[in-house]
């Protein structure tokens, strides 16, 4: 394959990408005993793309002949030089990859049966039922992808890559009288079976979401105002990704965000460090790493608040070209069928010094917030809303009652200004499931313990 992509880019006067792709998809799932998913699915195909006078034409094909390679390139050519010249030319900005590479799988999951699989989620959906006669419904769900790719271009990249992620959710529904609510626990991870359960291990997950239930069934309305906020860096992760990081992706910044008028400007509070990273040392199996981007160049950190001020954006090599900067790395597709796009990969603000417990303590009234809930959207304003998971009262410095029906909205750049504590901790944990943008991608995102002030609607 890697000798008909290479025929297919060499000697080009275009920059040409050749992209292979082969995809193995499993999805299980079980509810309330019962096996409700069992599919697995195999992909794989090839997507070209042409820069012909500063446009892309793309086209993608199953058929890896080297006659259809040859048509699918000229489809591509073809639908380049049907916009040429409608853009303005800029060189690329390239940092090509080169060789093989493949993300760490300590305990493959392919070295799990699939009998295993469907075992552990029968064994968590069971023993939820059974914790509480107040359960009434239960969810696990299981999904991996193993990703197989070959990207050669014409300005020398020549790389291979082995991709793996893998999710775990498990909902557990609980009753009392008129009032349902739920708990959850979701993992996600890049890698194998050791890696998706580094953070909770497999037997501790039904007693956490049923436990999460119990306690969100039994908790009282939720108060309604500005209040100072203690969050948990699950919920640091979804501003950081919702509501900063969409708007600094550099096509939507040319679309115009409303991060390309404060390049270089005050955002945030001097103790807040927002970067995305392709491989963060702190969790090297994370959802979102990214070892070659699928434009075949090399990602690298990208900075993009630096101790309080706007300092970059997320790049391809395009709009790296266009803003005459470092390529970042961040062009993602999700199958050969799709054209990369700018995308985040780990999004997470850089921890401070202070213990999370000494930040509540230091709270004499406000609310703790953790976990995105069933709602939530952001916009290019940066203005966001989101649904919370879990909510406490702070009560002289101590964690409380536990309350419900908390959204928390507001401007992302005024909130990160009102920060006063940052936490030494750091959790990338926000993993599981997809971020959507045209096409699904595997993100992650987190931070540390953060105090600020936000406006809260409750239902009291």
């Amino acid at each position: 394959m890697r000798q008909l992509l290479l025929s297919v880019v060499s000697g080009r006067a275009s920059a040409v990408q050749a992209r292979y792709h082969h995809r193995h998809h499993l999805r299980l799932r079980v509810e309330n005993g019962r096996v409700t998913r069992l599919s697995a699915s195999e992909k794989e195909g090839v997507a070209i793309r042409v820069l012909q006078k500063g446009v892309w034409g793309f086209a993608s094909t199953c058929r890896l002949s080297p006659g259809e390679l040859k048509k699918t390139f000229e489809e591509a050519s073809q639908a380049a030089l049907c916009g040429a010249g409608l853009k303005p030319e800029f060189p690329l900005a390239t940092t090509p990859a080169r060789g093989h590479l493949a993300v760490r799988e300590r305990e493959p999951l392919s070295s799990i049966p699939l009998e295993a699989k469907l075992a552990l989620l029968r064994k968590t959906d069971e023993r939820m039922r059974h914790l509480s006669p107040k359960i009434v419904s239960t969810v696990t769900g299981y999904e991996e992808i193993i990703d197989e790719k070959i990207i050669v271009t014409s300005y020398g990249s020549d790389v291979s890559y082995r991709d793996v992620k893998a999710d775990f959710q498990a909902l557990a529904f609980a009753a009392d009288g008129a009032r349902l609510e739920y708990g959850r626990v979701s993992l996600g991870a890049t890698g194998g079976w050791s890696e998706l359960f580094r953070h909770t291990k497999e037997e501790a997950i039904p007693e956490l979401a049923v436990s999460s239930a119990l306690e969100k069934v039994a908790a009282q309305p939720a108060p309604a105002g500005v209040f100072t906020v203690v969050l948990h860096p699950s919920l640091v992760g979804i501003l950081a990704h919702e509501a900063i990081g969409h708007t600094v992706e550099a096509d939507f910044v040319l679309s115009g965000s409303i991060a390309s008028k404060f390049l270089g400007q005050k955002i945030a509070a001097e103790t807040i460090t927002l970067v995305d990273d392709p491989l963060p040392q702190v969790d090297p199996a994370a959802s979102g790493v990214v070892l070659v981007d699928d434009e075949g160049n090399h990602p690298i950190r990208a900075t993009i608040i630096e101790q309080g001020y706007l300092k970059g954006y997320l790049h391809n090599a395009e709009t790296a070209g266009i803003f005459k900067v470092a390529n970042t790395g961040n062009a993602r597709a999700f199958t050969y069928q799709d054209e990369p796009l700018i995308r985040m990969r780990n999004t997470y603000i850089l921890p401070g010094n202070l213990e999370p417990e000494e930040i509540i303590a230091e709270t004499p009234s406000g609310l703790y917030l953790k976990g995105l809930g069933q709602s939530g959207q952001a916009d290019a304003n940066a203005e966001f809303m989101f649904g919370v998971d879990e909510a406490w009262l702070i009560e002289k410095g101590k964690l409380t009652r536990r309350v419900t029906g908390v959204t928390i909205s507001g401007q992302a750049f005024a909130v990160l200004s009102s920060v006063d504590k940052v936490g030494c901790d750091l959790l990338l944990n926000s993993g599981a499931g997809y971020c959507g943008k045209h096409q699904p991608a595997k993100v992650d995102a987190g931070g540390p313990h953060l105090r600020c002030r936000l406006k809260v609607g409750g239902n009291r």
